[in-house]
């Protein structure tokens, strides 16, 4: 139990560093211009950052590396949904379902996490 909460933790504070830190002004512009390598750096350090929690979890390098690249594909689709979404319905931090948007897409990010410790733990 101890091990979950520690990765849980590694997970949360990597994601307010990635996700509100770190983030330069390219990432969050270009995140929702597919396959612009500021989406894919955003969603890398994400990756990154996410090893360390997973390393708390399991050693396996297969299931690791399973993890991470299923971590960079939702992490990188949400992002390029949530822009896709907010330019269509021309939304900003004034609007009420701005704000339900970017929770979804939050809530999103936390539920990966959940389901890579999950995986992490079934399967190692």
């Amino acid at each position: 139990m101890e091990l979950v909460l520690l990765a849980m933790l590694i997970f949360q504070i990597k994601h307010f560093l990635c996700d509100f830190v770190l983030q330069t002004s390219n990432q969050i512009l270009n995140k929702g211009r597919y396959l612009h390598m500021g989406g894919i750096t955003h969603a890398g350090l994400h990756v990154l950052g996410s090893l360390p929690a997973l390393l708390v979890l399991t050693r396996a390098p297969g299931l690791v590396a399973a993890l991470l690249v299923g971590e960079f594909l939702i992490h990188y689709h949400t992002d390029w949904a949530k822009a896709q979404v907010d330019r269509a319905l021309r939304l900003n931090d004034t609007n009420s379902l701005y704000w339900a948007v970017f929770g979804s897409d939050q809530l999103i990010h936390q539920m990966t996490y959940l389901g890579m410790a999950y995986a992490a733990l079934r399967f190692a």
